[in-house]
């Protein structure tokens, strides 16, 4: 794997957990899942589903810049985790306003529990030159 390099910001929420913020393979960037967690206090925001898919793209767009990359404009693919699908369009409305007009692919699926009992977790894969 000497292709692969982690990625590391503190501009996101960092983790003591066994993985990382985001691997770099060659061109492609695999960004974690984030929940809306604030990367200067460790803590989730306070406010409503669009507040926290606001934070949870602040921390992708950081990530993807530390990598050298653009921000959300290099993302082609995301993977969104809601614990109620109620938020769907609320979510819809806050994430549409942060893409331009080729959003990237994406999945929304509803699990049962995020982390620290957030509403929404997204993970992200971006293309970097």
């Amino acid at each position: 794997m000497s292709d692969t390099e982690e990625i590391v910001t503190d501009d996101a929420p960092r983790t003591d957990n066994p993985y990382s913020q985001a691997v770099r393979a060659g061109d492609t960037l695999y960004v974690s899942g984030y929940g809306p967690v604030d990367p200067e206090t460790g803590e989730p925001v306070d406010g409503d589903v669009e507040a926290q898919t606001d934070r949870v793209l602040d921390n992708i767009a950081a990530t993807v810049e530390a990598a050298g990359g653009g921000g959300l404009e290099d993302v082609v693919k995301v993977t969104v985790y809601l614990t109620d699908l109620e938020d769907y369009d609320r979510v819809n409305e806050a994430y549409g306003s942060r893409f331009g007009e080729t959003p990237p692919a994406r999945v929304c699926v509803e699990v049962s529990r995020l982390p620290e009992d957030v509403r929404i977790e997204l993970d992200a894969i971006a293309r970097l030159d």
